[in-house]
């Protein structure tokens, strides 16, 4: 597949792919720029906080780098599945909510099962 295919927004698989890495983004940002990330895996409970933030963050990299440009898409669309399950149970032990408005899990849920359809597919 060229390039171009891969970034045919006309195919719609293409278009759930790219979206779900480019929802990682804020989150890579946020885990090098937004002290509140870290107390969010202090208060969560990971020991070494620090060292699961920045772990985070590789991952988030790595997972938008193939699922932007359809790199080992059914892979990433796996491991992100995972990841992001991760995180909804990370952010459920803390908020114990499912409303994403009020710190729930609803949008780290719908984002991993959008992850399944693209390892699914891909």
């Amino acid at each position: 597949m060229s390039l171009a295919d891969k970034f045919n927004l006309l195919n719609e698989f293409n278009v759930l792919r790219i979206v779900c890495a480019l929802f990682f983004i804020p989150h890579i940002v946020a885990k090098f720029t937004v002290p509140a990330t870290l107390k969010f895996f202090v208060d969560v409970g990971f020991k070494p906080p620090a060292f699961w933030m920045y772990l985070a963050g590789v991952i988030e990299t790595l997972l938008t780098i193939c699922l932007l440009f359809g790199l080992y898409t059914r892979y990433a669309g796996f491991i992100g599945f995972i990841h992001l399950l991760v995180a909804a149970g990370a952010t459920y032990k803390l908020s114990r909510s499912w409303i994403w408005v009020i710190g729930g899990i609803e949008y780290c849920v719908f984002w991993a099962l959008m992850c399944l359809v693209i390892a699914m597919h891909g």
